[in-house]
């Protein structure tokens, strides 16, 4: 199995790197065995790191240059059965070639942790964030998790291992992150020691389920009708296992590390009386703080929510939190054509799990950001603005609204 060779993380440290070099940091603080690589922006940054820390001696593992991205995933879905700690990745129409070996992985229950650079797909082409990638797999059993900073980068790669390979679930996890705003964007960043994350992750055991010759076992069967829905039912029933290992996980890292968030599921910013709430995902925090920060100190009562877990989906989480509001702005960086209300993947998704509630807020979609562009203050502002005639006359003019777009 794979070693770290130097003393390189043998104590704390404080870094300036992108969201792309800490999870490769975290891949060789979690002792990853195979990690395979092909190269498609933004994603490729982290395999770029990995390799420089191989070739340095900071990192020993077996290092496969693929074919293509289904290759790619093909490679770490077997490893991982045979008992190997695993790491890729994509972006864009590469995380869709990839698709087929994607949908296994999950069928088969193989804890990969891969990272997805958000990007725009192709035609036309563009280089920038957006999210419908990663969503491409919400329905497949891939836990999905939206991150925000590098420090998160670092942090949530760590407990994405953590929860994977926990017997009670063995499902793989994407780590979104966005291309651009994160994956080339440095800051300042805590890295654990190595003794820290030993006592914090464990060595991944596959138990009666690993593929080996003293362990003859049948991997991807043939079953037909016979046997298709109780094997989609146990990977339903390892889905909602999850949230609980989630929380577990969570917690114990808050106590090893000293650090986390209230909730593993979602981040609440001025929230507490906020009559509209701004709803958003990945690296939006940022001017989306920014502009809640400005609006208070105007007097105005809104806060912003960020959902960090799309898979599982944090429904508990976001009726308690958005309860209360007379409005809620659901920014999506994504689209999906031909929906109810022609609006974001996030928007329906939070408009159904707000549906049983009693008492409803008011809710509002704004596409944003496609392709990379910037959100700015002053769009976060309008956004308010328009979810605030519709609070103030109790009437939804237009539920969907693209954002700075010109005619």
């Amino acid at each position: 199995m794979a070693t770290v060779q130097t003393k390189l993380y043998e104590k704390e440290s404080e870094e300036l790197i992108s969201g792309s070099e800490a999870i490769g940091i975290a891949c060789a603080l979690a002792d990853v065995d195979v990690i395979t690589a092909y190269p498609i922006r933004p994603y490729d940054t982290v395999m770029q790191y990995v390799s420089r820390l191989k070739a340095d001696g900071a990192f020993d593992f077996d290092y496969i240059i693929a074919e293509s991205e289904h290759s790619q995933f093909e490679i770490v879905k077997h490893a991982s059965a045979v008992g190997a700690r695993t790491f890729t990745g994509s972006s864009g129409v590469g995380w869709f070639y990839a698709f087929e070996a994607i949908t296994v992985t999950a069928g088969l229950r193989m804890p990969v942790v891969a990272m997805v650079g958000n990007r725009a797909l192709d035609d036309p082409g563009a280089f920038g964030v957006e999210h419908n990638d990663a969503l491409a797999v919400r329905d497949l059993g891939w836990h999905l998790y939206w991150v925000a900073t590098a420090q998160e980068a670092l942090d949530m790669a760590l407990i994405a291992y953590k929860v994977a390979e926990d017997p009670r679930v063995l499902l793989p996890f994407a780590l979104s992150c966005d291309g651009s705003f994160l994956t080339h964007s440095q800051a300042i960043v805590q890295v654990p020691s190595r003794d820290q994350v030993e006592k914090f992750l464990p060595p991944y055991k596959r138990g009666k389920l690993q593929l080996h010759p003293d362990n003859p076992i049948t991997v991807a069967p043939q079953v037909n009708e016979d046997w298709l829905m109780e094997i989609r039912k146990q990977t339903d029933e390892a889905m909602r296992r999850t949230p609980e290992v989630i929380k577990e996980a969570y917690e114990e890292f808050r106590e090893i590390f000293g650090r986390g968030d209230p909730s593993p599921f979602i981040e609440e910013y001025m929230c507490e009386d906020a009559e509209i709430i701004v709803v958003g995902m990945g690296t939006l925090a940022m001017p989306t703080r920014v502009a809640i920060r400005r609006m208070r100190e105007a007097g105005k009562k809104v806060g912003f929510l960020r959902v960090k877990f799309f898979r599982p989906f944090p429904a508990e989480e976001l009726q308690k939190a958005l309860g209360n509001a007379k409005g809620v702005a659901v920014i999506d960086r994504d689209y999906s054509y031909g929906s109810p209300s022609y609006g974001g993947v996030l928007f329906h998704e939070l408009r159904s799990t707000m549906y049983p509630m009693d008492k409803r807020p008011l809710m509002l979609n704004f596409i944003a950001g496609l392709g990379g562009r910037e959100v700015m203050v002053g769009d976060i502002e309008q956004i308010v603005e328009t979810t605030q005639t519709a609070v103030d006359t109790g009437k939804i003019e237009q539920e969907t609204t693209w954002v700075a777009v010109r005619e």
